[in-house]
């Protein structure tokens, strides 16, 4: 007699599984609404008919919420590829929740995405049927027999410096200097490897790879459509499969350099978007179990994410999902930590209120995630912001949005900023406190200037105003209130040379502020040669010259390549700038000449950092962005040498560590200027 299991499917694991001694599959979806349930098999080529299917039999096929069966690989009819067609409980809960039983939905455990090559994401957005246009998962994708050559996690600790990277964008132009079939490609990721490794970054995080909808007008990726595969076009080879080894490659390769794998993961909505966005999956599986809703027919969708929708996070099934394609993740490949996109939203609860969020601790705490670096965008789309304390992931890293203002602001020249860069430059403990009762860690702060979500360093320094386009047309929309500042000229058209200058020196000057603080750095790729958008700060569905890197500027802002290459090693050569602890009792601060200045019209400010509690060299920090030169004091004995100033031309804008001595107890520093010196 057979197993129960054997005729009647298990419920777990969720997804498809192959069962070898039984030579057969078992098919597992969550649905709690549904009243029945039925899998549609397909053969490659014929995806208007399947070749097989399987209504489900709740009194047989169904565990508590679970819908399972198993089917012997001869009843399959050599199908290759699955979906599903779910029936909901009440016409009111159609109502609410959309659910058309004619939709074919994917599998949101499948480990592998199909798209015939009718797919159409309209043809998902409109009622009826959608077969032979809808996405399908693959029955088994073969994940078996990588070779992982002994890898193993790279950890870093003061020598961690992040660096956002579009996979696509990366190498996706001509110019990027990789083999022309990797172009845009995890392959070409591995290729730029020896580049990466000569700027010294020691992670990489990558923007979504989750596979998306491929016509959704998505170049980011922050609309997913399945969180357990890779995006499919990411990959050089489009064999089945080949975008998962191509993955795992690309992660084995970055671990020998010794360089990390962050992701960058989008657990709060999915591309289904709201009332008029297409039913690919959890819209027609179980609207009121995956997004968070409300009874109006109108409006059903909360949408705390600003896309359209909102995962419940709070439900039981959510949550196995999120925790089980992070465990898909680090254990079959590899990735070393996650960062969370609007990860606020956790603390959504089903009437859209904020309460707690257990799911918080369950990662950081789950054995198989415990050891990640878990990464938080600490707020939501509608106003929910709970940078540092606030969190509750208490022992998550966040993005410090507050760093990149006020370091922005306090560089551009605006008043009364002196006060606000010391908290930044100390590791922005008035977030992150580091009392009895919380003991945070200045690490915690992600510190960055620039993301993908805004200017580039370059547009930063070169425009007030945002420029973005729309297919192709220039569409100036007003002033961008986030501290840009154009340094006298608007664009980057005929930019007098005074001004280029300029531009250049306040680019060194955030990065330089960027590498002597407290805390995690983050820098956005290309912003190493002055990568520039045209202006356009929201370039999400740019797939063109204005995203992909223009590897054009490695030549032509080499200077700039070279300052910060040296900026990054230094901060690596001195662990006493990045610390598990805050500086406390090791750091002073000073003005130009005395104590500091923090009146409105102060735009001076002075440090100085003794390494000798962690065995490094001392450091004194000079920074004047006032738009005149200012006469400093040295407030402690030296001999000292200056390391770097960037108002002079290379290579004397960093210099080797011995060779700018300094014989007098004061310096002149030049406008708009940052000087660090050493004994």
């Amino acid at each position: 007699m057979e197993s129960w299991y054997a005729t009647e499917g298990s419920s777990y694991p969720l997804g498809v599984s192959f069962i070898p001694e039984e030579d057969a599959y078992n098919f597992a979806l969550y649905s709690k609404n549904a009243t029945n349930v039925k899998l549609l098999l397909f053969q490659e080529e014929v995806y208007e008919k399947p070749v097989a299917t399987f209504d489900f039999d709740p009194r047989k096929h169904k565990s508590q919420r679970v819908w399972h069966c198993r089917l012997k690989r001869s009843e399959l009819a050599g199908a290759r590829f699955y979906a599903y067609q779910v029936r909901c409980c009440s016409d009111r809960h159609c109502l609410l929740c959309r659910i058309d039983p004619q939709k074919l939905l994917l599998d949101p455990y499948a480990r592998e995405v199909f798209f015939p090559p009718d797919f159409s994401r309209s043809a998902a957005s409109r009622p009826g049927s959608n077969i032979g246009k809808a996405p399908l998962g693959y029955v088994v994708p073969d994940h078996s027999g990588f070779d992982w050559q002994g890898d193993h996690i790279v950890p870093h600790e003061h020598d961690l410096v992040i660096y956002e990277m579009h996979v696509r964008g990366f190498t996706r132009n001509s110019n990027a200097g990789v083999s022309k079939e990797v172009r845009g490609s995890f392959r070409g990721v591995v290729e730029k490897i020896p580049y990466l490794k000569e700027l010294g970054i020691t992670a990489v995080e990558l923007m979504p790879v989750h596979q998306y909808d491929p016509q959704a007008g998505d170049y980011w990726g922050y609309m997913p459509l399945n969180f357990f595969s890779p995006h499919k076009s990411y990959a050089a080879d489009q064999v089945p499969s080949g975008a998962t080894a191509e993955f795992k490659t690309m992660v084995r390769e970055l671990h020998k350099a010794g360089i990390e794998v962050i992701l960058d993961v989008v657990f709060n909505h999915t591309t289904e978007e709201g009332t008029s966005g297409p039913t690919y999956h959890l819209k027609g599986i179980d609207t009121s179990t995956y997004y968070l809703v409300r009874n109006d027919p109108m409006d059903p969708f909360f949408n705390f994410s600003g896309t359209g929708n909102t995962l419940r996070t709070d439900h039981p099934a959510v949550q196995r999902m999120i925790m089980d394609s992070l465990r898909y993740w680090v254990k079959e490949m590899h990735v070393d930590g996650f960062r969370f996109d609007l990860a606020s939203v956790f603390t959504r609860r089903s009437d859209g209120s904020v309460g707690a969020a257990p799911i918080f601790s369950d990662i950081a705490t789950d054995p198989d995630l415990a050891h990640t670096r878990l990464i938080a965008e600490p707020w939501d789309a509608q106003g929910l912001y709970q940078l540092g304390r606030d969190f509750p992931g208490s022992t998550w890293l966040q993005w410090n949005s507050g760093f990149r203002d006020d370091v922005r602001r306090f560089i551009k020249g605006d008043p009364s900023m002196v006060g606000a860069l010391m908290h930044r430059l100390y590791g922005s403990d008035h977030l992150f406190p580091d009392d009895l009762l919380h003991a945070y860690h200045p690490y915690q702060s992600v510190n960055y200037i620039t993301s993908h979500d805004g200017f580039t360093l370059y547009d930063l320094v070169s425009y007030n105003e945002k420029h973005n386009t729309a297919n192709g047309h220039n569409n100036m929309d007003g002033t961008f209130a986030n501290y840009s500042w154009n340094c006298g000229w608007e664009g980057n058209q005929d930019v007098p040379e005074e001004v280029l200058e300029l531009r250049k020196r306040q680019a060194k000057n955030l990065f330089i502020l960027l590498m002597l603080s407290n805390g995690t750095p983050m820098f956005v790729a290309g912003d190493e040669f002055l990568q520039t958008q045209g202006g356009n700060n929201n370039p999400y569905n740019q797939d063109n010259q204005t995203t992909w890197l223009d590897w054009s500027r490695l030549e032509h802002m080499q200077e700039h390549f070279a300052f910060v290459k040296k900026a990054i090693a230094f901060r690596k050569a001195h662990p006493s700038l990045a610390r598990s602890r805050f500086w406390r009792a090791d750091v002073k601060w000073y003005g130009a000449n005395g104590g500091v200045d923090f009146g409105a019209s102060s735009h001076t400010l002075a440090f100085f950092l003794s390494g000798k509690s962690v065995g490094d060299r001392d450091l004194y920090v000079m920074i004047n962005s006032h738009w005149e030169s200012n006469e400093f004091t040295f407030m402690e004995p030296g001999p000292w040498n200056r390391v770097v100033d960037t108002s002079r031309k290379p290579p004397l804008d960093f210099m080797e560590e011995e060779q700018g001595e300094v014989r007098h107890s004061h310096y002149t520093v030049s406008p708009r200027s940052v000087l660090v010196f050493i004994k």
